[in-house]
């Protein structure tokens, strides 16, 4: 009797190119590392159409202005293949800053798209026939009656501090030169800037777009309003009027008797649908009266205020959310929600030290610097990563996080 053949089937595939788009997407959802979602799509074809579909926003990198980016939380740096991307000034969002003499340059590392903006030496001025006012001094002369960006606009020093593509025909971005700087406004692609000429120059601490209005802060806390209207000749943007809807209550630096001073940053952070003002006091030691030395920073701490636009005021937070993890850099700031990645919670700030050469007030205590962590339930800082540090010297001081757009 002939022997009992088994049922046909189908044999079984060895490649992990057959795994269904659905299960691809779950396991892509349970990557929050761009590392990891790269190395993912590397894989093969279909895994790289997988890795295209939209998703949340990956954990931002730590870009470095020599060309390295880390892939938090990984402590090896990458470079992205085919240009270093070296000699950045800033970042926003998922753009790179590269400004130049004949025009500043926006270059996305990881689509390698990019966007052209004027050279700061090409501004126009409104009203357009004006001239910087000087009074006599004995032998100096200075402006009168205060600074503005015709006294700073031809400076060495001048640049950008923070940049902002408020819309595909609106760039925003501070420019100055310490701690004075100016808003200037442009459309992308565009020959020249707009500035208000006789406006005053201010110590402008941190700019933020927020649902279609742009505002700014300074380091007086006052939260300001800029409002942006088109010019009746060329059709480009520009500054019509600047308003203060919330009067801050800063303080300043006071020397206590341990000599310990704090000195302060602020930020504007977006997140959950409400503007943040994030404080960073940062405690230094001063030298003893009569003794000379350098102002060494100490420790960090942080404090979080909603704006309450109703009542024209900040209202301090204590938490930002069990899942809310606030990035903070002077060129760029996000807030991100990880509650669909297996971390370990939120309530965290995580913040770099990317002060700037001509506006550093204090040194730090040690020649490396690193990403740290501001836990809001402990009050403690803490390393992100012991293995990730950097050279403090002036080429390397604008680490920023750089941010892939949504999916």
């Amino acid at each position: 009797m002939a022997a009992e053949k088994e049922p046909h089937s189908q044999p079984l595939s060895s490649s992990w190119s057959v795994l269904p788009l659905d299960l691809s997407l779950l396991v892509l959802h349970l990557l929050p590392v761009y590392a990891d979602r790269a190395r993912f799509a590397a894989v093969c074809p279909q895994w790289r159409l997988a890795a295209k579909q939209p998703l949340p926003p990956p954990l931002p990198l730590l870009a470095l202005p020599n060309g390295t980016f880390y892939s938090h939380p990984y402590s090896k740096s990458f470079r992205f293949p085919g240009c270093g991307f070296a000699g950045y000034k800033g970042t926003y969002g998922n753009w790179l800053v590269f400004p130049r003499d004949d025009g500043c340059f926006l270059v996305d590392p990881f689509s390698r798209s990019t966007v052209t903006l004027p050279a700061l030496s090409q501004v126009r001025l409104r009203p357009p026939n004006a001239v910087a006012k000087w009074t006599d001094e004995g032998m100096h002369k200075v402006a009168d009656p205060y600074v503005t960006w015709l006294h700073i606009n031809e400076s060495e020093e001048l640049h950008i501090t923070k940049l902002i593509l408020c819309s595909p025909n609106l760039v925003a971005a501070l420019v100055g030169i310490g701690h004075t700087s100016q808003i200037l406004m442009c459309q992308p692609g565009a020959l020249s800037w707009s500035v208000r000429a006789y406006d005053k120059c201010k110590d402008f601490e941190d700019m933020a777009f927020y649902q279609g209005k742009l505002y700014v802060i300074g380091t007086d806390e006052n939260l300001l309003v800029v409002n942006i209207s088109d010019d009746h000749n060329t059709g480009d943007p520009q500054v019509s009027k600047i308003g203060r809807v919330i009067q801050g209550d800063p303080w300043y630096p006071v020397v206590y008797q341990d000599s310990i001073m704090p000195c302060k940053k602020v930020y504007l952070v977006e997140s959950r649908g409400a503007l943040l003002m994030v404080r960073r006091a940062i405690w230094c030691r001063v030298p003893e009266p009569g003794v000379h030395g350098e102002i060494v920073a100490v420790q960090s701490e942080f404090e979080v205020f909603k704006a309450d636009f109703e009542h024209s005021r900040w209202v301090k937070m204590s938490t930002v959310g069990d899942d809310e993890v606030l990035f903070l850099g002077r060129r760029c700031s996000r807030a991100m929600s990880v509650s669909q990645y297996v971390l370990s919670g939120g309530d965290l700030i995580f913040f770099l030290d990317d002060e700037e050469q001509n506006r550093v007030e204090y040194r730090f205590n040690e020649e490396n610097t690193s990403c740290c962590v501001y836990d809001m339930r402990s009050g403690k800082v803490f390393s992100a990563q012991e293995r990730i540090s950097w050279k403090r010297c002036d080429e390397m001081r604008l680490a920023a996080w750089l941010f892939l757009q949504d999916g």
